[in-house]
């Protein structure tokens, strides 16, 4: 005899329970390169190398000792530094088909994450030296270091950054003053909690300005994009008017149906039109220097710098080391 007491559950009736999908993929916001959206942005470059004149050398003027007295001569001297403009590519292949047969735009989701690894990578050679071509000078972080414009971290982070010697006085001391700080994510909730001597906070958040986050009146970023390494630096400061860039070619893609794929070692990965594929390719050329000109502050070029670098305690260390053994 049947039992009829017995209820029929969602096991019974799966087949007949549908699923709701979402047409959106979930995902992170797009990060861009932070480094470009400081730095100061030169006109375009008409060649791939652009020479620009520093000057090296100030006039002097003295006193004129009586009405015959000898007046002093002087004289300027200038120099020139190059940017090299360097190029940054990807490409991506998809079936024809799986492009046919998916229910999103692929093409869509594909490009603004090649301009956000483009980024990344500018962002990393910049700030670290990372896989930086030979012609690009060092990163921000070595240079700053090479300096000697290094803050160690301690327990006070209200001494590291704002006191004598802290790491604003170390871009202040070369002659600069700084308009902007990149930090790592990491040191947000330690800004939450400094405070001036009047209890006032000293680090500002507000979504509605352009300029979303300010320590003291200086503009901050928080790079989320991957490019900044936490054990090098927790933040860096300086003058970004000094730090420059120049475009040679703005990121261009372009698809391809024919052509081949090939691997370091030149074998044919994919054949675009044996394999009914195609293939998209982002590229951007650039360059980018310090100027970091001669000032009356600090006229020593092997110590002046407009940045200076904020480091953890035991890489700053080792970094210290490294100096005194030179």
């Amino acid at each position: 005899m049947p039992d009829n007491t017995v209820a029929i559950l969602r096991e019974q009736t799966q087949a007949l329970i549908g699923t709701e999908e979402i047409n959106q993929i979930i995902q992170s916001t797009v990060e861009n390169s932070v480094a470009l959206r400081m730095m100061t942005r030169l006109p375009n470059m008409a060649t791939n190398v652009r020479e620009y004149p520093i000057m090296d050398n100030y006039p002097m003027a003295g006193f004129v000792e009586g009405d015959n007295g000898l007046k002093m001569t002087t004289n300027m001297k200038w120099s020139k530094k190059k940017l090299y403009a360097e190029e940054i590519a990807a490409i991506v292949t998809i079936p024809d088909n799986v492009v046919a047969d998916a229910s999103y735009d692929i093409w869509g989701q594909v490009r603004p994450r090649l301009e956000e690894a483009a980024g990344r990578v500018i962002d990393k050679a910049i700030f670290f030296g990372v896989d930086k071509p030979a012609s690009w000078r060092d990163g921000l972080v070595n240079s700053a270091t090479n300096a000697g414009n290094v803050v160690a971290a301690t327990a006070d982070l209200y001494k590291d950054v704002f006191d004598e010697n802290g790491l604003i006085a170390k871009v202040e001391e070369d002659g600069y003053f700084p308009d902007g700080i990149l930090s790592a994510v990491s040191m947000r909730s330690k800004l939450r909690g400094l405070r001036d001597k009047s209890d006032r906070p000293l680090f500002l958040e507000n979504m509605q300005n352009t300029t979303p986050y300010m320590l003291n009146g200086i503009r901050m970023e928080f790079p989320r994009n991957g490019a900044f390494d936490p054990t090098k630096a927790l933040m860096i400061t300086g003058d970004f008017t000094q730090a420059v860039y120049a475009i040679r070619q703005d990121v261009t893609f372009d698809v391809f149906d024919s052509g081949v794929i090939s691997d370091s070692d030149g074998k044919v990965v994919f054949n675009l039109m044996q394999n009914d594929m195609k293939a998209i390719r982002m590229v951007i050329r650039l360059g980018w220097d310090i100027f970091n000109p001669l000032n009356a502050i600090n006229e020593d070029e092997t110590t002046r710098f407009p940045f200076a670098v904020y480091k953890p305690a035991a890489s700053a260390s080792a970094a210290a080391a490294k100096v005194a053994v030179k």
